[in-house]
């Protein structure tokens, strides 16, 4: 990718203003409005010109959000559902897709026009990936997939997946694997619904039922899917542990502050209140310096690639995450023990209208921190192995055949 060229900040806020004369915001609806974003090379400013950037620094794109916060009380902020082609599908495609796929798929990955899943993870490859046993079998131009796919967030709203797939069983199990842009509703795909502690059902199976695929909508080469992967994987952690507020104090952090302003005063021993006083302010801290982690990890994010170093938000978004919904658990005492929701089955939900109902809904919803986008576990063997230098875990099966390779 060429070298980021120069714009300075205040060219840039004019060019934000000029976007926001033909679109502005509060008077328009959120598809419509990030389209123009699009247009206008300001979806992703670290992308190349004409495909929603100007290649430029990623840090800019902060520039992006203040100016359009300074002259809009309404933020179109990524949709809930797109988090994932935003986070890790457009990266993909700038990467390896052809000139029609950019051309087409980008500008509605950002707009949210079209939602986008990740078939990585099997019943049988969940942290080992590149184990997976989904077969794709070559019949002329197209390929012929069949196996099972889990954990698949916002499969039934998906469009498009990236599938993971072994393509030659005879090569070792990184070497065999290819991927592709899998259309979720071509003939032989099925979505199963996994209902969560939440009551919620964001998560999904998938089962790939002699499902076809043009060989043209192969990412990478034949049996390079790993790499692509990869590409994806260190998308997805940098995705996750900067998915939190821009704005210092805003988002999770801010939630948990209502909790603490609307407790119920006595109800904790002086001793207590302290203590929980104290876990408040680590929460705070702990939130802000992962806000400016993400911060430095996108901006070292190269056309929208970073290194492995992106797993040290991950792993510490999930541990702080979990810790400070624990926090406000405790803080609201014996309140917090019944979840109001009504434990109803769905498959989408809406946020939770009271302080309460948030924090309670957020204490369930973060358990899955740790294990969503590679687990904490497998976060810190990255870190230790790619990023500190420290030797790898043994392994048994790296010059071995996959079929080879004994599996329960």
């Amino acid at each position: 990718m060429p070298e980021p060229t120069p714009m300075d900040e205040e060219t840039l806020r004019a060019r934000v203003r000029k976007l926001l004369e033909e679109a502005h915001p509060e008077t328009t609806d959120s598809i419509s409005f990030r389209q123009k974003q699009y247009e206008h090379g300001l979806a992703w400013v670290h992308f190349p010109e004409g495909y929603g950037g100007l290649g430029l620094s990623p840090k800019m794109n902060m520039i992006v959000f203040d100016e359009i916060s300074k002259h809009s009380k309404v933020i179109h902020t990524t949709p809930p559902a797109s988090v994932i082609g935003i986070g890790m599908g457009a990266p993909v495609v700038l990467t390896y897709g052809t000139e029609e796929m950019k051309k087409t798929l980008l500008p509605k990955i950002f707009s949210g026009e079209e939602v986008w899943c990740q078939l990585f993870s099997e019943p049988g490859a969940g942290s080992d990936v590149a184990g997976l046993s989904s077969l794709a079998i070559r019949d002329g131009d197209e390929w012929i997939v069949n196996g099972q796919k889990v954990w698949t967030t916002v499969a039934h709203l998906s469009r498009w997946g990236m599938l993971l797939t072994r393509t030659d069983p005879d090569a070792p199990k990184h070497d065999g694997l290819s991927y592709f842009l899998l259309d979720m509703k071509a003939p032989g795909v099925e979505v199963r619904p996994l209902y969560q502690i939440t009551g919620e059902a964001e998560f999904n199976e998938v089962f790939l039922n002699d499902v076809r695929i043009p060989h043209a909508r192969m990412l990478g080469q034949e049996g390079q899917g790993w790499r692509v992967a990869i590409t994806t994987l260190m998308n997805e952690r940098v995705a996750i542990g900067g998915g939190g507020s821009k704005r210092k104090g805003g988002g999770a952090t801010g939630q948990l502050l209502d909790v603490w302003r609307q407790r119920k005063k006595g109800a904790h021993s002086p001793a207590q209140e302290a203590m929980l006083r104290d876990r408040v302010t680590r929460s705070y801290m702990d939130n802000e310096l992962l806000r400016l982690t993400a911060q430095r990890a996108r901006a070292s994010q190269k056309a929208g690639n970073p290194g492995p170093e992106g797993s040290v938000a991950k792993l510490a978004q999930a541990e702080i995450n979990k810790r400070m919904w624990e926090t406000a658990i405790d803080i609201m005492g014996s309140d917090a023990l019944a979840f109001e929701a009504g434990y109803a089955l769905r498959q989408t939900a809406g946020a939770p209208d009271s302080v309460e109902g948030i924090a309670k809904y957020q204490f369930l919803r973060s358990r899955a921190n740790s294990i969503e986008g590679g687990t904490s576990e497998i976060m810190r063997n990255i870190l230790g192995e790619r990023v500190l230098g420290l030797p790898g875990e043994p392994r048994i099966d790296k010059e071995v055949p996959w079929k080879d390779v004994p599996r329960s």
